[in-house]
């Protein structure tokens, strides 16, 4: 961050989320160098973070969106994106969801048997993609894992044939495969595996337009961790493609679904101290923020580096972070080493983008912060999103 992020917090009120754009482009332009132009289209995971004017640096940069709901493809819609550039990935969509989505001109994957012969039964005649299970999975937690025995997620890639039966009596033409192993994956040789799979089963589907490999590209969190040798999987996975597309006679064009990727990087939340608890096996740093503003430590064990911005060459202690829900798993972090904190003190917590304030909430009432961007040094934070009120809360 190339502001004074503590000033950051004075002016705009903690607890506070900051953007920096010129990382947000760099993991957008990172993504489209790792493959040839004509090969490769990136469709951004927009659960992962929504804000309309990150979007739009999104498309910007020359990403499409991959969306999961109606209220989805109407952000991106709203935001500029056109129908081509947004691709449904529905989960257990009603029939009211799926006509809806499929006015807006946008493409559609269907998740499932049932909901392929639906959208036969609604739309006759008509092209549409699948997601199957590869029956892989992988992911940092039990509950980002989207493919293998264990996920909701995607038809059975054993059940091809009857993809195309279902297909044949609703004159339906299957122009796209896609499917989605997991979140947080920084194993060149597992998403490789995935692809594989697919790539195996595609030639089964005479009419395909496009392969989707999914996302799950991680970022490392912890300080040791290897990022995802991008680099590395881009080579592998053009020259597999290639031998694909000179195989199938079709110009196939390929897909992924980055979301995490993205945008956590270019995200933090900067949150306060109010209060050092020292208690008889733990001392407890508490923040005027929580599990409402940040799960991702309590519902996945995920790790986030934390700063103390306003004692950085302060002694180290052994801490926990923690926040201001009533639940004793509101826990930013165990036995963290950190420099000593103080109550005013201005925390970092690090890697914050993806996840945070799209899967926020306002639980024991209160309300969500700020949203704040910083474009470049001499530029001044623009706010991207007001802070909630309490008055917010009690309106009807």
């Amino acid at each position: 961050m190339s502001a004074p992020e503590a000033e950051l917090v004075r002016r705009f009120g903690s607890p506070l989320y900051v953007y920096d754009e010129g990382e947000l482009r760099a993991r957008c332009r990172a993504l489209r160098n790792a493959f040839a132009p004509e090969l490769a289209d990136f469709f951004y995971a927009m659960k992962a973070n929504s804000n309309p004017h990150l979007l739009g640096i999104v498309r910007e940069e020359g990403l499409g969106i991959d969306a999961v709901s109606l209220g989805e493809v109407r952000m991106a819609r709203h935001v500029g994106f056109a129908p081509t550039q947004i691709s449904f990935n529905g989960n257990n969509v009603d029939d009211a969801e799926m006509s809806a989505v499929r006015a807006e001109g946008v493409h559609v994957i269907v998740d499932s048997l049932a909901q392929l012969a639906r959208y036969g039964r609604l739309f006759p005649e008509t092209s549409v993609g699948v997601r199957l299970n590869p029956d892989i999975g992988a992911g940092h937690h039990d509950h980002v894992i989207t493919g293998g025995p264990e996920s909701k997620f995607g038809i059975d890639v054993g059940l091809a044939r009857s993809i195309l039966e279902v297909a044949a009596a609703h004159r339906l033409r299957i122009h796209g495969l896609q499917h989605h192993i997991g979140s947080g994956i920084l194993d060149v040789a597992k998403l490789s595996l995935a692809m594989e799979v697919l790539l195996e089963v595609a030639p089964l589907f005479p009419e395909l337009d496009f392969v989707d490999f999914g996302g799950g590209f991680g970022i490392p969190y912890r300080p040791l961790q290897a990022p995802l040798d991008l680099e590395t999987f881009g080579r592998v996975a053009t020259e597999r493609i290639e031998r694909f597309r000179a195989a199938y006679s079709r110009p196939v064009r390929v897909r992924f679904e980055p979301g995490r990727f993205v945008v956590a990087t270019s995200g933090s939340l900067l949150v306060t101290v109010t209060a050092v608890k020292r208690a008889k096996k733990h001392t407890f740093i508490g923040t005027d923020s929580g599990f409402h503003h940040l799960i991702r430590p309590m519902a996945y064990g995920s790790y986030h580096r934390i700063e103390n911005l306003s004692n950085q060459g302060g002694a180290l202690e052994v801490v926990s972070v923690a926040g201001n829900i009533c639940e004793s798993g509101d826990l930013f972090a165990k036995e963290r080493l950190l420099p000593e904190c103080h109550e005013g003190d201005v925390l970092a917590i690090r890697d914050a983008g993806a996840y945070g304030y799209s899967m926020s909430s306002t639980y024991n009432l209160r309300p969500r912060p700020a949203e704040v961007l910083l474009s470049s040094p001499d530029q001044s934070p623009t706010l991207i999103r007001r802070r909630e009120t309490i008055e917010d809360l009690l309106a009807p």
